[in-house]
């Protein structure tokens, strides 16, 4: 059912605050499923199910779904429509406080979700931060976002270090607004994102690699000296030898450092006195 009516049927307004933007249709969703090539014994996470399209495609590919949702209105339209899929799970919580690997005790789950755009990177934070991470990401988000995940160097940000340190990100389709409703603003995209067993660089310890990272960050536009001096409390003489120890021109700013060099300026913060 269109999500228009079915909202109307249960007097629901969508809230823009909750970044709510329901995605409908059903070729963009079977799209979106393929896209995440789940076995049938897999379990998947779907963080806001919306008015569960989504969640009903899912449920017919997976042995399980268990569903993440703030919005505590939209409970009899999910129960309704899912109510024919005994292998669907539906949790009334943020997904920011929600204790992932508790909830998720399945090794190598999949996540599949249009998540809301305006915590988009604090989703990924609580995704990939931690030690019982998804084998894989299927995620609808802003294309703007999209591309940011998958920069090189020269156009490197914070979170592109940081998804990429913890797996493969690639824009698999880029989708029209009009499958949404209210239809947003804003182009959206489908990110895969294959996570690393590993990292693919060698750091010992990843606190303090990105600590590192924000350090370098920290200050837009200026260089790596000023920036780490700054974010590390290092003196210029220190800054000067960790970066010369790293092989980096201090004089470099962070946008165009590799993930290699990050974490050799990692390692060359263990050197320092």
């Amino acid at each position: 059912m269109n999500p228009r009516a079915l909202l109307e049927r249960y007097d629901v307004l969508p809230k823009k605050s909750l970044g709510q933007n329901f995605l409908h249709d059903p070729n963009a969703l079977e799209k979106i499923v393929d896209t995440a090539e789940l076995m049938p014994e897999d379990t998947v996470l779907e963080i806001g199910p919306g008015t569960g399209a989504l969640t009903e495609v899912l449920a017919r590919s997976a042995a399980r779904v268990v569903a993440v949702e703030l919005d505590q209105r939209l409970a009899p339209i999910l129960q309704e429509r899912l109510a024919d899929y005994p292998n669907v799970t539906i949790v009334f919580q943020d997904i920011l406080e929600t204790d992932v690997p508790a909830l998720m005790e399945t090794e190598g789950y999949v996540v599949v979700a249009n998540v809301p755009y305006y915590i988009t990177s604090a989703i990924l934070k609580v995704l990939l931060e931690n030690e019982h991470r998804p084998r894989r990401l299927v995620l609808t988000m802003q294309q703007e976002v999209a591309e940011r995940l998958i920069a090189k160097p020269n156009d490197m940000s914070i979170l592109a270090v940081s998804v990429q340190f913890f797996g493969q990100p690639k824009i698999a389709m880029r989708i029209n607004p009009s499958v949404f409703w209210p239809r947003p603003e804003v182009d959206s995209a489908v990110v895969i994102i294959d996570t690393y067993a590993t990292p693919p660089v060698d750091v010992s310890d990843a606190k303090r690699f990105f600590r590192v990272v924000k350090a370098g960050f920290g200050q837009k536009r200026k260089q790596l000296k000023n920036a780490l001096g700054s974010g590390l409390a290092l003196n210029s003489e220190q800054t000067a030898a960790l970066c010369e120890s790293a092989g980096i021109d201090p004089r470099r700013r962070a946008e165009t450092l590799t993930l290699e060099e990050w974490a050799a300026l990692t390692r060359a913060t263990t050197l320092l006195p």
